[in-house]
């Protein structure tokens, strides 16, 4: 473990490097198809082992001078060198493209959709991750298309760029690794998590007056604020029973209808920090939505139109996740 360690902070000065001249190799791109400048290969543990014994038999072949152990060593080398072309040849021409990431929460995994296709010969056990110790292996028949999911933890809101992508393939003897990194253009819009709260209405909204006293009662359009002491002329559904057989007298829900009023989210309404804030706009967006109710949205520098449905969800949630970055 220690000597992992070692080797990782001997390589970390080099990584910066490494990345600006991979960059320059293979440049990013949605579609990319494996060819020789972007194909790299090497051996594996296994291969050097092979390697190693293959040594130890020519040695022992030049000690005693046997012919037999000459013509193992050779077959054994040739093997060796079958093994490179055919690995090599097991990824060149595999064409890889990104598909469309649909936008997430905060604490959600992205599903990155990933396209294998070949223009010929078939590709085998080839694996794919954001590491090499996690990959996902897929098979891709002559002419064929397959199709893989790789996920990504949403950890922040904004936009999520995918890592490069690793390609790999040890196939077929798995003395030689083939592999490439990928930089497929891969992102996804991550919106802030929903935080459930009271309503942040800009202060100062104005009912519509042709609705003024005409309330109805809905299900999904109030809004319920807490207990109140019950007057006569209330809704006797809304008697909170249980408050009663504790002796507290005679309470009722109290609801504020929402269908009749200009309804107006707005961030200043709120204290906390910036992703409090937003969480919890994040949530009454996606309530009022739910709810069928048309409202809009206020941040610093932003405000939407009135507005319900999908698209409006969307602007109103793109707009949450994106604030305070520069387009």
């Amino acid at each position: 473990m220690a000597a992992a360690r070692g080797a990782c902070a001997l390589i970390q000065p080099f990584k910066p490097l490494w990345q600006r001249w991979l960059v320059k190799r293979i440049p990013a791109a949605s579609r990319i198809a494996l060819d020789h400048r972007r194909i790299f290969i090497m051996p594996t543990r296994t291969g050097m082992t092979f390697a190693l014994v293959l040594i130890l038999m020519l040695l022992v072949a030049i000690n005693y001078q046997n012919s037999l152990s000459y013509g193992l060593t050779f077959l054994l080398l040739s093997v060796g060198v079958l093994a490179i072309l055919h690995t090599y040849r097991n990824i060149s021409g595999l064409i890889l493209s990104a598909g469309v990431a649909r936008p997430v929460f905060v604490g959600e995994s992205v599903q990155l959709h990933l396209r294998l296709e070949s223009a010929g010969q078939a590709h085998h056990a080839v694996g794919l991750g954001w590491t090499a110790t996690a990959l996902q292996p897929g098979d891709v028949l002559p002419r064929g298309l397959t199709a893989l999911e790789l996920t990504l933890p949403a950890e922040k809101r904004g936009w999520l760029h995918a890592p490069r992508l690793r390609v790999e393939s040890v196939f077929p003897l798995g003395i030689f690794r083939a592999w490439s990194w990928l930089d497929l253009q891969q992102s996804a819009l991550i919106y802030p998590r929903p935080l459930a709260g009271a309503m942040p209405l800009l202060k100062g909204g104005r009912p519509h007056s042709e609705n003024e006293g005409h309330a109805t009662q809905g299900a999904g359009v109030d809004d319920y604020q807490g207990l109140r002491v019950y007057q006569p002329g209330d809704n006797r559904n809304r008697l909170h029973w249980k408050a009663y057989s504790r002796g507290q007298g005679l309470l009722v829900k109290d609801f504020t209808d929402l269908s009749g009023h200009d309804v107006c989210l707005d961030f200043m309404a709120l204290g906390g920090n910036i992703e409090d804030r937003l969480s919890r706009l994040c949530y009454w967006v996606l309530e009022l939505s739910r709810r069928c109710q048309p409202f809009a949205l206020r941040l610093p520098g932003f405000l939407s139109t009135m507005g319900s449905g999908d698209a409006h969800r969307e602007a109103c949630l793109r707009a949450l996740a994106l604030y305070g970055y520069r387009s």
